[in-house]
């Protein structure tokens, strides 16, 4: 029991704690898709993670709602 026990404890502080490119990747993505919609798309909907209280997200989601403006008025 007490094994199990210790690999929970241990599986748990491995998911707890995320890198912060994991954190800057999906923050770019939710701003890449964010920015691409709000010009490309105006009426969808864009659902995002808004994890804005880690600065990596938020550096990633600032990074990616640049490009993905871009990325759609390029395809214009």
């Amino acid at each position: 029991m007490k094994k199990y026990f210790g690999l929970l404890c241990l599986y748990t502080m491995l998911i707890a704690c995320e890198g912060s490119d994991s954190a800057y990747d999906r923050g770019y993505g939710d701003g890449h898709a964010r920015g691409y919609n709000s010009l490309c798309y105006p009426s969808s909907s864009n659902l995002i993670y808004g994890d804005f209280d880690n600065q990596n997200y938020q550096a990633g989601y600032n990074d990616g709602e640049a490009d993905g403006r871009a990325d759609c008025i390029a395809e214009r």
